[in-house]
């Protein structure tokens, strides 16, 4: 049966490397309260000059050649993205320029750490209504242009990097079985960036020095991210008449290593089971899934047959999960 699939997967990650070590120095916090509360240990960083669309379209040139295509073979490119270039044009119309996609429709989708699934999600309904047959997915973010260098509880979390899919309609490996998505809009005080939007226009931003940076309520946060997360993750293999048992692979948004910990422990998935790399990347936000399920792809722990769960949650509130039959 024909359904969208996964056929490339890509990531782009800066080369500047910022450890627990380096923070040391300018914050009052150390590696071992660090790795403690969050498992991270260093966070890629862009480089001046570098904006998310770069990240974004060399993810984008990854998935591209994996899957044997060239960009005019796209007809729809999708960035999951809250740190865009500009706040418009679309991020994704700076990548479908930067690729000479000329054929593809662009825009981004905005939901946060669960952005990827968003767009993974909007994508297949595309290719479904048959108003697209291959479309780029990507998730892109450069988080550390808006975290407050000074406040602990938010800057040690985040980095920066661009993850990306290539979905096609057809049959065989790599199918999207099935996505799901909530929101709840009440809970966006936990986790939020002002920002310059009509609430707070950029005009204001000499009397309000905090409109720029990411503001979250932690301990808040946790506990409904590992409620909504271990329950939409059941909803998606219900949907599929599948157990947790069936899963061979949890590619999740890589929050912070205590979040990944609990979820998989109210799942009943052995540690052996979930791909982890925020020690090494930090928060991407949009980007943690593509990034993760490109390392899980590359070092060879999806194998053919493999049932793979992504899921994430992030600001709005918003949370969701997918599978995948690699």
């Amino acid at each position: 049966m024909k359904q969208s699939r996964i056929i490339g997967t890509g990531s782009c990650l800066p080369e500047r490397i910022l450890t627990n070590a380096e923070l040391e120095q300018t914050l009052d916090t150390n590696d071992e309260w660090i790795v403690t509360r969050t498992g991270i240990r260093e966070r890629r960083i862009a480089a001046e000059g570098q904006y998310t669309s770069d990240l974004a379209g060399g993810a984008a040139r990854q998935a591209l050649a994996m899957a044997g295509l060239e960009a005019a073979d796209i007809d729809l490119i999708l960035v999951a993205t809250v740190t865009g270039d500009l706040s418009w044009p679309a991020t994704a119309c700076l990548v479908q320029d930067q690729l000479q996609a000329t054929r593809a429709a662009a825009f981004d989708i905005s939901a946060a750490c669960s952005g990827f699934l968003y767009a993974l999600s909007t994508a297949d309904s595309f290719l479904r209504a048959g108003t697209a047959r291959r479309a780029l997915v990507i998730g892109a973010e450069i988080f550390s242009r808006i975290v407050d260098w000074q406040d602990r509880s938010t800057c040690i979390l985040f980095g920066d990097g661009a993850g990306a899919v290539v979905l096609e309609m057809g049959e065989g490996a790599g199918q999207l079985l099935g996505c799901h998505l909530h929101s709840d809009g009440s809970q966006w005080p936990l986790l939020y960036q002002l920002g310059y939007g009509s609430r707070n226009p950029a005009g204001d931003q000499s009397r309000n020095p905090e409109h720029p940076f990411i503001r979250m309520q932690g301990n808040e946060v946790f506990k409904v991210a590992v409620r909504s997360l271990s329950e939409v993750a059941l909803e998606a293999l219900e949907a599929q008449s599948l157990t947790v048992a069936d899963v061979d692979l949890l590619v999740p948004h890589q929050a912070n290593q205590r979040i990944l910990e609990a979820t998989a422990k109210r799942l009943g998935l052995p540690p052996e089971k979930v791909m982890i790399n925020v020690d090494r990347y930090g928060n991407t936000s949009a980007a943690s899934i593509p990034i993760a399920l490109d390392e899980a792809h590359r070092s060879g722990r999806l194998q053919p047959g493999h049932l793979v769960l992504l899921n994430a949650f992030g600001g709005g509130f918003t949370w969701g999960a997918a599978l995948v039959r690699w």
